[in-house]
């Protein structure tokens, strides 16, 4: 016993003393107080930076840094150098002296001073908000130099908010005039040439289904019934790969992007809008140029066969869901007989993919309604339908065919790498929780297998349907799965039921949708060649995508905010949507606008403790709980733009208060 711990002693030694001498790569994390940590793969501590070891690192960079004390759990380090920024634009103020100029950010994170040469400043004054891009910070400057992009006016302070939660999130705000350049230089004409090169279907019936607002349509679906009774259904996507050549200035955009943003008043695209919105959108009316999958299916919703291959296709007509729902709905509308065929077969093939495994987790989103000043005046529910499950099934079928196709094919007897979607079994630590609490709402779990789970997890869903816990068991449902993530090593996809699944249906605002394009197309003309970087580019991608989903949600907390700042001192029905040690959350029924109820507010009432395995506060005098899931009625005190955070206070109701939904004071018009 004694050797075997002498033995694992020396072993951490040796393992200390490598990474002491060796360099490491990791992500800087700035706190507010100025401290900042990196946390490298591998290794459980973050390792502490003191601020005069940065060496020109800011707040998110990936970094290159030694080792220099080891002392206890916490390990200390210097960065040696830069590998990427991760932002490069900022938004903030300048101040103008008679020789130079100087730019202060409005990060919540400390971040240098940046010095502007006078020639750089684009007429800007002193104490001009304005957005800055770093154009260098050499070894001997003291601090980085920048220079003005815009001049930002503070009536467009709805404006300013949402570009500086882009710019946090490090996604530019402006195209590189190089990558403009070489987005111009393309042509829009579809040579005799090309088309000779596809498969031209623009003779059959083809159509877009997108949203009301929607600008870039990069999927379309055609129809028609074949002699033998089969229907052979085409999912069209734009062949953005055709026009973004790899390796150009617009190609490194696009891929340091990695995805299109949407915010509640814009998009922050990952392509020009003159591709996205024009060049390569599958606008009706128009000859465009397609990657497609053409399915043979039969009555039964079984695909009998498949074609994979570039096409050149004429969308006959443009629907936005609301459209189709209608269609489906009445049975009414123009080619009716083929959207009712279509949505027949999407719904069998949903049915057989909730059979096989999949986890029917029902969705809702929330949309602002805003004003011309970009302000929010309303709250819209959408719901999935099945005119949107029409379209998801389809995408998913090439999606998945796709990846199971290019799973198969070898190149010098190794299996090719391609960018698979993967999405991993359920995080075991949050799931026993979960199916204990689950419990005590009258549902069990099966954990014999990753199937059974998913299986008792759709059971549940289906029993809760339109119960008072549906909302709490459906969240914290949500909280169990692990992230899906992109990688070139393959382990299905669980959410989905999918053993083999990638991006392959939007490739207009998603990066590894056209890695997967280039890959098809070099296996199709038999010309394939292993791209090392792969599981680097896949590795990025997710983190972009995790940046980009941290910006929409910044963004729509700010529009919540900004919306409850009308009701400031009103009262509204909520459910708890979240509890911790320092308060609960709770999300306005009407608005599904959240806020925190602070457990110093409820100081008053009890001393209230928190209780983790029962997702709840509980009080020690009187066991008065408040639980995830619960209805409460709050009071709204307190909204914070600069933070986007809202403070409610709970109101105590003595259980008599009427349940009438006709709360007065939500109806008057916002102003």
């Amino acid at each position: 016993m004694g050797k075997s711990n002498s033995k694992n002693k020396d072993q951490k030694r040796k393992i200390k003393n490598v990474q002491k001498a060796a360099l490491l790569k990791g992500v800087l994390d700035i706190s507010r107080s100025g401290m900042g940590f990196v946390s490298v793969e591998n290794i459980e501590e973050d390792i502490l930076i003191r601020p005069d070891d940065f060496n020109k690192a800011m707040h998110g960079d990936t970094v290159r840094l030694k080792i220099t004390e080891g002392k206890g759990k916490r390990q200390r380090g210097v960065i040696t150098d830069v590998i990427k920024r991760k932002q490069t634009e900022f938004a903030g103020r300048i101040e103008v002296k008679p020789n130079f100029a100087f730019f202060i950010t409005d990060s919540e994170k400390p971040m240098p001073d940046m010095f502007i040469p006078l020639s750089k400043i684009k007429n800007a004054i002193d104490g001009d908000k304005v957005i800055v891009k770093l154009i260098s910070w050499e070894k001997g400057d003291k601090r980085p130099i920048a220079e003005v992009l815009a001049i930002l006016t503070e009536e467009e302070e709805n404006d300013i908010a949402m570009k500086e939660i882009l710019l946090q999130s490090g996604f530019s705000l402006f195209f590189p005039s190089e990558a403009l350049e070489v987005a111009a230089r393309i042509s829009d004409s579809i040579s005799t040439e090309e088309i000779g090169k596809r498969k031209d279907v623009r003779d059959i019936l083809t159509f877009t289904i997108d949203p009301i607002d929607a600008k870039d349509f990069d999927d379309a679906l055609s129809f028609r019934i074949l002699k033998n009774g089969n229907y052979e259904i085409g999912v069209h996507i734009a062949d953005v790969s055709h026009f973004l050549d790899e390796g150009t200035e617009l190609d490194k955009i696009a891929y340091e992007k990695a995805t299109s943003v949407y915010l509640p008043d814009r998009v922050s695209p990952m392509l020009p809008e003159h591709i996205s919105n024009q060049l390569c959108s599958l606008r009706p009316k128009e000859d465009k140029l397609t990657f497609s999958a053409i399915f043979q299916i039969n009555a039964n919703a079984e695909v009998q066969q498949f074609w994979l291959g570039k096409t050149i296709i004429h969308s006959n007509h443009r629907f936005t869901y609301e459209e189709v729902q209608e269609i489906i709905e009445a049975r009414e509308g123009l080619y009716k007989n083929e959207i009712i065929e279509l949505n027949q077969i999407a719904q069998q093939m949903r049915k057989k993919r909730m059979a096989s495994g999949a986890i029917n987790f029902s969705s809702q989103e929330v949309r602002f309604k805003l004003n011309e000043k970009g302000k929010p005046i309303g709250v819209m529910i959408k719901e999935s339908k099945e005119a949107h499950q029409l379209i998801e099934e389809f995408m998913l079928l090439a999606n998945k065919t796709v990846a199971e196709h290019l799973s198969k094919i070898k190149s010098n007897n190794k299996q090719i790498p391609i960018p698979y979607r993967i999405h991993d079994n359920p995080d075991n630590e949050k799931l026993v929780p979960f199916i204990s609490f689950a419990k005590k709402f009258g549902h069990s779990f099966d954990t014999s297998s990753p199937y059974s789970i998913a299986t008792s997890f759709n059971k549940m869903l289906q029993s809760v349907n339109g119960k008072p816990e549906q909302h709490v068991l459906e969240q914290l449902g949500i909280r169990t799965m692990s992230k899906a993530k992109y990688t070139s090593d393959n382990l299905g996809h669980y959410g989905l039921g999918f053993e083999h699944y990638c991006h392959f249906t939007s490739p207009i605002r998603r990066y590894p949708d056209v890695m997967v394009h280039r890959i098809l197309q070099q296996v199709l003309s038999k010309s394939y060649s292993f791209d090392k970087k792969l599981e680097e580019k896949c590795k990025h991608c997710s983190e972009r995508e995790r940046s980009a989903m941290e910006a929409e949600r910044a963004a729509n907390k700010y529009k919540q905010v900004e919306y409850m700042q009308n009701f400031l001192g009103e009262d509204f029905e909520g459910i708890i949507s979240g509890v911790s040690s320092f308060g609960f959350w709770v999300e306005t029924i009407e608005h599904k606008c959240e806020g925190l109820v602070s457990i110093t507010s409820l100081s008053e009432v009890d001393d209230f403790r928190h209780v983790i395995s029962d997702y709840c506060l509980t009080g020690l005098r009187t066991g008065r709980t408040f639980r995830i899931g619960d209805k409460v009625w709050i009071k709204v005190v307190a909204a914070n733009l600069g933070k986007r955070q809202m403070d409610y206070e709970w109101i105590i109701t003595s259980g008599l208060r009427s349940e009438k939904n006709e709360h007065t004071k939500t109806k008057r018009k916002i102003k």
